[in-house]
């Protein structure tokens, strides 16, 4: 919203030296938020009179244009010129080229002396050109800034206007005015006018506010007017979208009167170009008083205005030209012939206003928000008024806007008002809220006396009554957002003054911090970003196709999906039940521009229904709080949505340097950070040989519990799926069920004892079935190696001479420790023997 000071100054006590700057700093303390400064001198000034044509002579160029050599008077005949400057004649006349040619001799115009700067920072100087020595410009009103009109200059007594030569034409035209623009947020609607602005700078300081409403003497009771019929039969939400139409009727009116210039500048710095002067009118008085407006050529309506929802099939052609199909939900203003506007939106163009209009009717009315703004992003037509319409408009100063319309037309347009009018619709019910007297005090954290809250909320324009230990609050017309004690209690703390309220730090209550689940998930998320991962999030949105692959292990297999009802994209239509198709876009996105080696993961939610019905047979009413037992409903058609974390590692793992090598990731480093996010759990993970459809059939891992559950795969991606997916060769992946690791790990991770006796260590080489997992192998080394074991791994793995077809050795490194004393070489090799034998029981195993 833009605020012309000047305009402003008629309704407050704005000091007449206070800039912009200084409105936007009061305003800042009631809530507005500032956005810009706007002010025309600022691109021109200089010396710019008033000044009159005393000779023209027409001189034919050879380049077969026309040129005025004109002589103008821009000093009082006897009176000295006093500007000084090259190019200034001390006679007050000046010698002036000029190419339009729609003025004459005798004529006022607007002239920009040498030493003027016009907008493009166009500097005025005296030039010699077609033969003379131009000393400065007659200019129009697109050279100004003010207006489009570029095919002729400014003639002073078409504006109704006749200043003294030498009058200073910046200040007749408005140009050194100035605006101030704030950003008005959705709940304050009635700051979308002059009357809102100059409420909330009295509220900012304190001084007197005469409201434009009340200068407006609107007749008590329009009757006799033309006919209108409120007739909405499908209302959205219950609620009627025209409960309120005023209509009132100007005859004799001379629509090609110019809009005074005062009016004009006014709409230029509020941000509206000067179109006619009814339109201009109507644009003006929706400013000042936030209403809008709209005038139709009374003899183009035929019979009785009805406003009702628009039929199948129908169409109008709007002011804009454009023919638009329209909507069921659509309100329209209509006659006999059929729709002549959207209402609050735009009017249609079959009753417009025009040069050859005679006799207006001025709409004034009030419309349901939410029919207005569907039907502005239905036919994408934002404008003024449907920025006002949808966001709330004052039901009581409709009859006021419309007299103002018509008080207009009478002054600037000659015509004569109709005493007859019409004023149909029913008032909406008063809100009552009830503001518990200790209510704002308890709220914000600072006392409010008694006598304070009465004065905000007087203030205000509320209507405050006490009844026993309570204010009963009915807030004015023209705040639509006050509907709760929480709202009143916002705008004392807001009016009282908001760096009033003292601050004071938030302990937080004992005994709370993250959950168990909490705490697990940040370590797990935090060691993975430590290992050198890199954390992304990536969209839940998959193909079906993605979901298939990746969803479940074995290729043909089904895994329910949930299918999004409204999806962004019919393609990605399902929510994900893996998070690596996410990840593999990431990648793909990072390859395209440029990025080879990467380490990415994402811990995020995979939704897996169980194959029952999602959802519920019915929705709870809105502003009701749902019962318990709906709320169960609710739960129970949700799908299950586990959390995973998935991790993609492609390219190297470490930028190239002089002297390093840097190594490609492998399928191993996939188990080893799946090994890691379990270490930090506290949780021991089996890795075995598996097998998934979207891995490579002798690469992949799958990971178990010691329990038996499978929580997940690791290992390197299918080479056709990496093709299809434009991945380079090796790319290696896993993915873990957070959830159920979580679950499995303990809830304290004690740390290991450091002893201080010295370490025994033996190695034992064993051959087996080429078949047995080593991993296996080791636990039963380790189960049988008792308590003295404090280590086992693998560090050799051997198939070849020597070894028996279908046979595989496997050499494993056993560290002994006992807690308390130093081991002989006799009890770790007895110990040994026990792993051995353990071994030999469960799998066969043969000491190599």
């Amino acid at each position: 919203m833009r605020i012309p000071l000047s305009w402003l100054r008629e309704y407050t006590q704005l000091p007449a030296g206070a800039t912009a700057e200084d409105l936007m700093a009061e305003l800042v303390s009631v809530g507005l938020e500032e956005e810009a400064v706007h002010r025309p001198s600022d691109s021109v000034h200089g010396p710019i009179v008033v000044g009159q044509v005393l000779s023209l002579v027409k001189e034919p160029q050879s380049n077969g244009k026309t040129i005025n050599w004109c002589q103008v008077r821009v000093v009082p005949e006897g009176q000295e010129q006093t500007l000084t400057g090259k190019g200034i004649d001390p006679s007050g006349v000046q010698g002036i080229v000029c190419g339009a040619h729609n003025f004459v001799e005798g004529d006022k115009v607007i002239v920009t002396l040498p030493g003027a700067t016009l907008p493009g920072d166009f500097h005025i100087a005296a030039r010699k050109t077609y033969g003379h020595v131009s000393a400065g410009m007659i200019a129009s009103a697109r050279e100004l800034g003010i207006g489009e009109d570029h095919d002729g200059i400014i003639v002073l007594s078409r504006l109704g206007l006749d200043p003294e030569i030498g009058t200073d034409a910046l200040e007749l035209l408005g140009l050194t005015d100035e605006a101030a623009e704030i950003n008005v947020t959705p709940d304050r609607s009635y700051c979308f006018s002059i009357r809102g602005i100059a409420r909330e700078y009295a509220h900012a300081t304190g001084t007197a506010f005469e409201d434009p409403a009340t200068q407006v003497k609107a007749p008590e009771k329009l009757e006799g007017g033309h006919g209108v019929a409120l007739d909405d039969r499908a209302p959205v939400y219950g609620v009627p979208g025209c409960d309120r139409f005023v209509a009132r009727t100007v005859r004799g009116v001379d629509p090609t009167r110019p809009t005074p210039p005062w009016m004009a500048s006014r709409l230029r710095l509020a941000g509206v170009r000067s179109i006619s002067l009814p339109v201009d009118i109507s644009n003006y008085v929706m400013f000042e008083l936030g209403q809008p407006t709209h005038c139709y050529d009374l003899d183009k309506l035929t019979g009785t205005i009805t406003v009702r929802r628009a039929e199948d099939g129908e169409k109008i052609e709007t002011l804009d030209g454009k023919i638009r199909d329209l909507d069921p939900e659509d309100l329209l203003i209509t006659d006999e012939s059929g729709p002549i506007g959207i209402a609050g939106v735009m009017g249609g163009a079959s009753t417009e206003c025009s040069d050859g209009t005679v006799n207006v009717l001025v709409e004034a009315a009030h419309f349901d928000t939410v029919t207005v703004g569907r039907s502005r992003r239905r036919h994408r037509l934002p404008s003024e008024a449907s920025k006002r319409f949808e966001r709330g408009v004052d039901w009581e100063v409709a009859d006021e806007a419309a007299q103002r319309v018509v008080d207009l037309l009478v002054e600037l347009g000659g015509g004569v008002a109709d005493e007859a009018g019409t004023d149909v619709g029913t008032e909406p019910a008063a809100i009552e809220i009830v503001l518990p007297a200790a209510f704002a005090s308890e709220r914000i954290g600072m006392e409010f006396s008694e006598e304070l809250i009465a004065r905000v909320l007087g203030d205000l324009g509320a209507e405050a009554e006490r009844r026993g230990q309570d204010f009963l609050v009915t807030p004015p017309s023209w705040r639509n957002d006050l509907e709760t004690k929480e709202d009143l209690s916002e705008e004392i703390a807001r009016l009282v003054g908001y760096d009033k309220i003292p601050s004071r730090l938030p302990v937080a209550p004992p005994g709370r911090g993250f959950t168990r689940t909490q705490q697990q998930r940040r370590r797990l998320v935090q060691a993975l970003a430590d290992a050198g991962l890199t954390e992304v999030l990536a969209y839940p949105f998959v193909t079906k196709a993605a979901n298939g692959t990746f969803g479940v292990a074995e290729a043909g297999a089904e895994r329910p999906a949930v299918k999004l009802a409204n999806p962004l994209s019919e393609e990605f239509g399902w929510l994900r039940t893996s998070v690596l198709p996410g990840l593999i876009d990431v990648v793909k996105r990072n390859h395209s521009r440029g990025f080879r080696d990467l380490a990415l993961f994402e811990a995020g939610l995979v939704f897996l229904p169980d194959g029952g019905t999602l959802g519920t047979a019915t929705i709870p009413p809105l502003g009701a709080l749902p019962s318990e037992e709906e709320l169960e409903q609710l739960d129970a058609g949700l799908p299950d949505q586990p959390l995973h974390v998935g991790a993609i590692l492609t390219g190297h793992d470490s930028p190239e340097a002089a002297g390093h090598t840097p190594r490609v990731w492998d399928w191993a480093d996939a188990i080893d950070v799946a090994r890691l996010a379990g270490d930090v759990l506290g949780v021991d993970l089996v890795v075995a040989q598996g097998a998934h459809q979207a891995f490579h059939p002798g690469r992949t891992a799958q990971l178990s519990l010691r329990s038996g559950e499978l929580v997940g795969f690791a290992g390197e991606l299918h080479p056709k799926l990496l093709q299809e997916h434009d991945l380079p060769a090796r790319t290696v992946a896993l993915e873990l069920d957070a959830d159920a690791l979580f679950e499995a790990a303990p809830d304290v991770i004690v740390a290991k004892h450091i002893s201080t006796f010295p370490v025994a260590t033996q190695d034992v080489a064993l051959i087996v079935d080429a078949a047995i997992p080593s991993d296996e192998v080791k636990d039963a080394l380790r189960d049988g190696a008792g308590e003295l074991l404090e280590e086992v791994h693998l560090f050799d793995v051997y198939a070849g001479p020597g070894i028996d077809e279908g046979k595989k050795s496997l050499a494993f490194a056993l560290r002994f420790r006992a807690p308390d004393r130093t081991l002989t070489a006799d009890e770790a090799s007895e110990a040994r023997a026990a792993a051995v034998a353990r071994a030999a029981e469960r799998y066969g195993a043969v000491q190599r």
